[in-house]
């Protein structure tokens, strides 16, 4: 009998509804609920359930039927089910619109083949093919709001009320889908969530307080004292800092392997490897690893991987559908994509999600509900920012390699670029980020970006404001130009985060500024 069994006659007969049962950490991490969500993602008839393991189950099983009914979204809202964000099983590589056996051949979306089913709202018709165009407006939201309000309401509340006593008796017997406590959850961050999952092609997500907050929290939930865990070494310096000085103090080992290397990364993986951790594109240099070969090589030796596809964008690239099991996006960047709010989404398969998912609602990263008001209103424009962004990234790299104070340019759309044909096989759409080295020294450098007139000087990417840096004083300002160089930074090199403006603009301001 399967282990799930015992919970379901627990709590009368089905799984329990609950979102907000508090875990204690111990239990999270303790290692048969945590071999099996990561290695098989539910217990089977071999495991032992134990109370404390099939509390944690409980929010596995939320999720599945979640999946299975979308009547929990419109029950809390108290409207009618999702407008185009249902989401079901997923078997084997989920691709956009076609299938496992093909590439997909534009950004369409066969809500059938992504999700498994045909989503409720949809069981009297035939499956249609939906552009993420569509999505970004419509996934994952009901089809009517309270007080017949058409945008998203922000739920500003630290905790919910029950109007009597046999509610909260239903509600902890899974025979009522609600809210509970704050920190467990909220309506207006599971309209963040479960877009992003819509998005991604993904049975589920979760929403943090920040990118960091969700990239800790995933590699938290899937290791233990004793794990290993593999990452390239252009990984954002903030991740590889949190794995190389901090999880080490906790008996988590490393290995750092060169970009795209995927030959030294099998010879790095061990018996107590966990997890791959990895980015697409990277920054700056936007390097891109071969998902595909990456996901089939983790498979193969059960281990997890983890891509951060914050510059990327859904719009570009679907993760899930080369095979890998986690995604994670600072929804700072292009997913709000107005440079006035931090968050973080991580995607990925029901079981995963879950189990992190529990892991934040110890640790507190949670998001907040204005914020995620934010990010939910940004991603409504995502496909279409992200278009525009795509074209003039693509004008400006063509631009800078034909001139004559540009050494290096590097974006993955230029044949030039040591990945493009990856990227090629990857990528809708090679993103907004250009990054290239002027034929200067520091100071040069500095003269040419104080010498454009309309990106901003500042850090982060994404939003409809062009931003440019220079990452050997934005992000290295405390190292030496030796030590800079050692680690990949020269002190003539340039980042530059399109935004929305005029393509013509911003191809003219540059070229002036040179």
């Amino acid at each position: 009998m399967n282990c799930w069994g015992p919970v379901a006659k627990r709590w009368g007969g089905r799984a329990s509804g609950r979102i907000g049962t508090e875990p204690v950490l111990q239990n999270i991490q303790s290692e048969q609920f945590v071999e099996a969500a990561v290695h098989s993602e539910h217990y089977t008839k071999n495991k032992r359930c134990t109370p404390n393991t099939a509390r944690r189950g409980v929010g596995i099983l939320r999720d599945a039927e979640a999946q299975r009914n979308r009547g929990p979204i419109a029950e809390r809202w108290g409207g009618r089910e999702a407008a185009g964000g249902g989401r079901g099983p997923q078997s084997g590589r989920t691709r956009l619109g076609g299938g496992s056996a093909a590439r997909p051949s534009g950004n369409t979306v066969e809500l059938g083949l992504i999700w498994g089913h045909t989503p409720r709202h949809m069981a009297e018709e035939t499956p249609t093919r939906r552009s993420p165009l569509t999505v970004a407006v419509h996934g994952g939201e009901p089809r009517s709001y309270p007080h017949d309000a058409l945008t998203a309401p922000i739920v500003q509340t630290a905790t919910y009320s029950f109007a009597e006593t046999a509610e909260l008796v239903a509600y902890f017997e899974g025979r009522k889908q609600r809210e509970e406590y704050g920190r467990y959850g909220n309506p207006t961050v599971r309209l963040v969530e479960d877009k992003v999952a819509a998005l991604e092609g993904t049975e589920a997500a979760a929403a943090f307080t920040s990118g960091m907050s969700a990239v800790t929290s995933a590699i938290l939930g899937l290791v233990k004292a004793g794990s290993h865990v593999v990452l390239f070494a252009d990984c954002y310096r903030r991740t590889r800092q949190f794995v190389t000085t901090l999880l080490e103090r906790f008996g988590v080992t490393h290995t750092l392997v060169p970009p795209t290397d995927l030959a030294a990364l099998e010879q790095a993986l061990t018996p107590d490897t966990r997890l791959v951790v990895s980015e697409l594109p990277t920054n700056p240099y936007q390097t891109v690893v071969d998902l595909e070969r990456l996901g089939a090589l983790c498979r193969a030796r059960r281990v997890k991987t983890l891509i951060d596809s914050t510059f990327a964008t859904p719009i570009n690239l679907r993760p899930a559908e080369w095979g890998i099991d986690l995604i994670v996006h600072s929804a700072t960047k292009y997913l709000a994509g107005h440079n006035d709010v931090l968050g973080g989404v991580l995607a990925g398969k029901r079981g995963l999600v879950s189990l992190v998912r529990e892991l934040r609602d110890v640790v507190g990263g949670v998001l907040d509900p204005h914020a995620a008001y934010l990010i939910h209103r940004g991603m409504k424009t995502l496909p279409l920012r992200v278009a525009q962004q795509n074209a003039t990234a693509l004008r400006l790299a063509q631009a800078l390699e034909q001139h004559p104070r540009i050494s290096r340019v590097w974006y993955p759309g230029l044949e030039s670029h040591p990945h493009h044909d990856v990227a090629k096989r990857l990528m809708d759409g090679f993103g907004g980020v250009v990054t290239f080295e002027v034929d200067a020294d520091l100071d040069g450098t500095s003269a040419f970006i104080d010498g454009c007139k309309i990106p901003r000087i500042a850090p982060s990417l994404g939003g409809v404001e062009s931003l440019i840096e220079q990452p050997a004083l934005m992000s290295f300002f405390e190292l030496t130009t030796e030590q800079r160089e050692a680690v990949g930074i020269k002190d003539n090199l340039v980042r530059y985060a399109v935004g929305i403006e005029d393509a013509d603009d911003l191809t003219r301001d540059i070229l002036q500024a040179l």
